[in-house]
């Protein structure tokens, strides 16, 4: 089983949220795209938000992000897992991304929102909190991948608005 990499953050200057996910599922892994699994609805529930076509390039959604103020990225820099499925993460292998250094380059970012249980899970036990700013405020959101299908698009649109405030705060 080969270890998996996670991609570099997108991210700007005037980032204010920070999206995110556990690790890419296998077809992201193979796009070389954030969310590139055709059922998973970041993507979707991201263009209803912000206001724009879901399936415009990857370019143009990314800058969408960008340009609203949300960074992406994942907790997990590396691991090994068999298939795209979280619970097959192996634990004894999970290396998380640098997180310090990060909120160091983007001090603006003072919302993270978890895109599901998995992401916010691997956060809370393998991320020293004190290297974060205290003012940090996160907040787990319904995971946007197709494994969670018990949950409708517009319960998980509705729940996702809550990134929504953050964005236009001064």
């Amino acid at each position: 089983m080969e270890l998996l990499y996670s991609f570099a953050p997108i991210v700007s200057d005037n980032a204010r949220v920070l999206i995110l996910g556990s690790m890419p599922g296998q077809a992201s892994l193979d796009a070389r795209q954030y969310y590139a699994h055709k059922r998973n609805l970041f993507w979707p529930i991201m263009g209803e938000l912000l206001g724009f076509d879901p399936l415009s390039s990857y370019e143009d959604r990314t800058y969408a992000l960008r340009t609203a103020g949300i960074a992406l990225w994942d907790v997990l820099q590396s691991c090994h897992r068999e298939g795209s499925r979280d619970a097959k993460i192996r634990h004894d292998t999970m290396t998380v991304n640098n997180f310090a250094v990060f909120f160091r380059q983007y001090s603006q970012i003072r919302y993270v929102f978890f895109n599901g249980e998995k992401a916010a899970t691997c956060f809370h036990r393998h991320v020293d909190k004190k290297q974060l700013p205290e003012e940090l405020i996160l907040q787990r959101l319904p995971s946007t991948s197709p494994a969670n299908a018990a949950q409708s698009l517009s319960h998980k649109l509705q729940a996702w608005q809550q990134i929504l405030p953050p964005l236009s705060a001064d």
